[in-house]
């Protein structure tokens, strides 16, 4: 064009999006005027039509009972971990409790970025015919346990290298029953919780559910769950018979030599293969993040002013995430619909939104974030009373703490809805899948802010006091600074 610039219209006002909104325009001046070169417009893709029909009330009813499922899934998962604590392996494998954050944090890491893979895969239709559908689930899948395995042999090396930094002594016997466990462990429950996500995307998409509001909840209701059990089984296997000299040797040996069969499989699908050469900083750096958590939770779990600790473990942190997860991964649909990658839309094209536009405007995200948003304070209560009830007096009761735990969430998942929407923009405008890139990061950074109310109300509530708060602190902050480092 000869330097004029045209109006780039948004989906609402193309008419296509009516019961995706509330029927009104968004405020156009919340993130730049309306105006676009010609040659970077955008041209319309139609939408599903369990899309076109979302409104506030199916977006929560679809999200409601997913999420309590999920709720229910960390509530079990926290009340496991308290009970595999005393196993004799996990007493006398040190590094063992070490592997815990990040192994179930592979859940946000590989089969949640799954769920949002095919469920944005699903929203577009590519995944409509059998063939095409046959390639794309063949290949993410294979995709996973590549990705699987070789985060698990990275974790178990992580777990060593940072037991003994911190003066444990570093046992043969227990590394290669460390590794053997972790790699084990999360291939297996990679290739569960694959196989399920496959079986929620096709199902909600033949049911007309947008796959976005119950797929990712489902990942992280049962990731927990089926990841500590498989590591509690597993290791102590392993431990058993930890005097044949080349049992552990040989199963690491054999679910390795599957990795080059996995990768000719993932190499059907251009886009896996893009994932498959540089979609690895996300992941690693978010199992070094967990590896930390890891840490901390070794060191403390065992102390008796820690009592109780391990049972709110994976719900502080799940909640956040997974109400992240829904959100990152329908915002990133939204974008694959309505633009293309390294391009945003007009009305979504600062990289640091508005709050109001992220939490009070009329658009379909935003929507979303307060339907989200609201869940928050209703879940954790019931959460924490089904906790209460299974653990007793175990588990901290008055009316201060119980108060100070729900601001903390909903801190939490406030600060992490409002950063969901500013990383999709900026992933999105540097040409990258947000399906791929921003669910590690924001589920990784909801553990560090999970983890910082512990510090702070502990001084009341002798659940969470000790000496380690202040190494808690100094470790989740410099964690802290290598995540927006990594994302900036």
């Amino acid at each position: 064009m000869d330097g004029t610039e045209t109006r780039q219209r948004r989906p609402e006002e193309l008419g296509l999006l009516h019961g995706l909104s509330t029927g009104r325009l968004p405020e156009a001046s919340e993130d730049g005027p309306l105006s676009v070169p010609e040659s970077q417009r955008v041209a319309p893709k139609p939408l599903g039509p369990e899309l076109s029909r979302e409104t506030t009330l199916s977006i929560g009813l679809q999200v409601t009972v997913p999420f309590l499922f999920a709720g229910l899934g960390l509530s079990g998962a926290g009340i496991l971990l308290n009970y595999f604590q005393h196993w004799p392996v996990f007493t006398e494998v040190k590094d063992l409790l070490t592997l815990v954050p990040p192994l179930v944090g592979l859940k946000g890491n590989l089969e949640m970025t799954l769920a949002s893979r095919l469920s944005t895969a699903a929203n577009t239709g590519q995944i409509d015919g059998p063939r095409e559908q046959h390639r794309v689930i063949s290949s993410n899948l294979a995709l996973i346990q590549v990705q699987a395995a070789v985060v698990g042999l990275l974790a178990a090396v992580a777990a060593l290298l940072l037991g003994a930094a911190s003066g444990q002594e570093l046992d043969a016997v227990e590394a290669e029953v460390l590794c053997a466990s972790s790699v084990i462990t999360a291939f297996l429950a990679a290739c569960a919780l694959g196989m399920l996500m496959v079986c929620i995307v096709i199902g909600a998409r033949k049911l007309g559910v947008n796959p976005d509001n119950i797929a990712t909840p489902i990942a992280a209701s049962l990731g927990d769950l089926i990841t500590l059990s498989i590591l509690a089984f597993v290791s102590s296997f392993f431990h058993k018979h930890r005097d044949s000299r080349y049992l552990t040797p040989l199963v690491c040996i054999g679910f390795t030599a599957l990795i080059p069969l996995c990768i000719l499989i993932a190499k059907q699908n251009p886009p896996v293969v893009k994932i498959l050469k540089f979609g690895w900083f996300p992941i690693v750096l978010a199992m070094l993040v967990s590896s930390f958590g890891g840490l901390i939770l070794n060191k403390t779990i065992s102390k008796q002013q820690f009592r109780g600790m391990a049972v709110f473990a994976p719900i502080i942190c799940g909640v956040g995430g997974n109400l992240v997860a829904i959100q990152t991964s329908r915002i990133s649909t939204y974008l694959h619909l309505w633009s293309t990658p390294g391009v945003l839309p007009l009305w979504m094209k600062k990289r640091w939104p508005n709050p109001r536009s992220t939490f009070c405007s009329s658009e379909i995200n935003s929507m979303s974030a307060r339907v989200l948003l609201f869940l928050v304070v209703p879940g954790h209560l019931i959460f924490f009373s089904i906790i209460y009830l299974v653990e007793g007096q175990s588990v901290p009761n008055d009316k201060t703490f119980v108060g100070l735990y729900l601001l903390a969430g909903l801190v939490q998942v406030t600060i992490l809805l409002y950063l969901a929407e500013a990383t999709v923009r900026l992933t999105w405008n540097q040409a990258l899948d947000p399906d791929d890139h921003c669910i590690p990061y924001l589920t990784g950074l909801g553990d560090l802010l999970a983890a910082l109310p512990r510090t702070g109300p502990g001084r009341a509530h002798p659940l969470f006091c000790s000496q380690h708060s202040c190494q808690s602190v100094s470790v989740l902050a410099f964690s802290l600074s290598l995540e927006q480092i990594s994302l900036f």
